[in-house]
């Protein structure tokens, strides 16, 4: 998403993005070096974006120590070789999760405005996800993080829920945009081409599979998933999740002897539209707590699909709200392993309403347009900038 907004601003704007090494995908590696710049050619505004690569560590994501030393590092490097980079506007993300912070001293540092686009909100995210106490540390970063937030001139979020969140912390409403990831929108009839063999390798033999897709870190309610999927492990019913993460070990152990329950790596990018495409429903969780912390964007990319969601998560969030009211999602509270089984079920055995919720899934893409999204976030970033 990083690189799609950074390649809508480059279109009629000089854009200089200062990252690091990629630690993500292992197909994406990059050798070390102090800085490296390079110039993508793939879209229309390439010869105006810019990309400096500091020298980071680039180990896994799925090892939290050593995933912490990619994220000192590259702050280290980015801090002094963003200092000389000239702009109108700095903008700042969330990873690594002080990124925030990091951005707006930046700011403070060139004299110029700071643009916050908060994508997991933290350290509320770090504590309820149980990755730090809620002790001294915790109250610093939050102090920190509150003075960033004040600091910057606008704050882009991916929600409404995560739009309350930071009203209540002391952000003007006004100040705040709703800036959705949204999905690419494909021409009415166009089907994109569908791989077969992704396919066969999510659904196995399982006569109805749910797929959660995806990173598999510390905001999801996990236990509930497993222990729901347990319950319909003789119903021909599959659990598939694609993807990797810090608590994939975890998750594995939980599934232990549990026949129905698959893992798989990530597929390339030219796959998504397969991945979607193979599962009859797919899952967005947020376990409690994190209502507003984590707003997950894969929903958009479902509904482009054309398939039901089950929302095990708080029912205040976007997914489990817009997902009721416009008839795409079906709810199940994330602490009750047999609701979430009962909720299953009733996608499973119910054609007709999961049909009709795949229908209101097509039907609903269309208002998170990416291409619109975008258009707002340019908006903002130009207001922010000096006259």
């Amino acid at each position: 998403m990083a690189q799609t907004v950074a390649e809508a601003l480059s279109v009629t704007h000089e854009v200089t993005v200062v990252c690091g090494r990629p630690s993500y995908d292992p197909t994406e590696r990059r050798a070390w070096r102090l800085w490296q710049t390079e110039r993508p050619g793939t879209s229309a505004g390439a010869g105006k974006l810019k990309v400096i690569r500091v020298g980071s560590t680039d180990y896994s994501r799925a090892q939290m120590k050593r995933r912490v030393l990619n994220y000192l590092t590259y702050v280290a490097l980015s801090v002094p070789r963003a200092a000389f980079v000239p702009c109108d506007v700095l903008v700042g993300m969330t990873d690594p999760p002080f990124e925030g912070i990091v951005a707006a001293f930046v700011a403070v540092l060139k004299g110029k405005p700071f643009v916050y686009n908060i994508r997991d909100l933290y350290p509320d995210m770090a504590v309820g996800g149980s990755i730090i106490g809620a002790g001294l540390l915790a109250r610093v970063w939050e102090s920190l993080h509150r003075w960033a937030l004040r600091r910057a001139t606008r704050v882009v979020v991916l929600g409404e829920d995560m739009r309350a969140r930071i009203i209540a912390k002391g952000v003007k409403a006004e100040r705040i945009a709703v800036v959705r990831d949204g999905a690419e929108i494909c021409e009415a009839g166009y089907e994109p081409a569908v791989d077969s063999e992704v396919v066969r390798a999510i659904r196995g033999d399982f006569r109805f599979v749910l797929v959660h897709a995806g990173n598999l870190g510390f905001y999801g309610a996990w236990g509930t998933l497993i222990e729901a999927a347990r319950k319909l492990s003789d119903e021909g019913i599959g659990l598939v999740f694609v993807g990797d993460g810090a608590q994939r070990g975890n998750i594995e152990a939980l599934a232990a002897g549990c026949t129905n329950v698959r893992f798989l790596p990530f597929f390339p990018a030219s796959k998504i539209a397969s991945v979607l495409a193979s599962a009859d429903a797919h899952i967005v969780t947020i376990k409690r707590g994190l209502e507003g912390v984590i707003v997950p964007s894969k929903m958009y990319g479902i509904l482009a699909a054309g398939k039901p969601i089950l929302a095990v998560a708080p029912r205040e969030t976007d997914v489990a709200a817009i997902g009721e009211r416009r008839g795409f999602a079906i709810w199940a509270d994330p602490d009750d392993p047999s609701q979430v089984a009962r909720s299953i079920r009733q996608i499973f055995r119910d054609t007709e309403q999961s049909r009709g919720m795949g229908e209101a899934a097509r039907a609903a893409a269309s208002d998170y347009d990416r291409v619109n999204e975008l258009r707002k976030f340019v908006g903002i970033m130009e207001e922010a900038r000096p006259a």
